[in-house]
């Protein structure tokens, strides 16, 4: 299983990412050296969005089209949304 997830940064930046542990990478962004270099200059994160996906491939796909969003399509998923169905 692939998670997509979305955190909200200390300076009120949005990073997304994929991971097969989200409570492992989640940590690492805030505590660790393994936490991607952009989140690690802002500290602490917060998980605001996660999504689960059967592969990678899928997972990797809706990480792209969220990165494609703006940020105001990022702050409306957050606020409402969808359902996985």
């Amino acid at each position: 299983m692939y998670h997509l997830y979305l955190l909200r940064c200390a300076d009120d930046t949005l990073y997304a990412g994929i991971t097969t542990d989200l409570v492992r990478r989640v940590e690492e962004h805030s505590t660790s050296a393994r936490g991607a270099k952009y989140t690690h200059a802002r500290r602490p994160v917060e998980l605001v969005y996660s999504k689960k996906f059967r592969t990678r491939s899928t997972a990797s796909r809706a990480e792209y089209k969220l990165k494609q969003l703006s940020r105001d399509e990022k702050l409306a998923l957050i606020s409402f949304p969808q359902k996985s169905g």
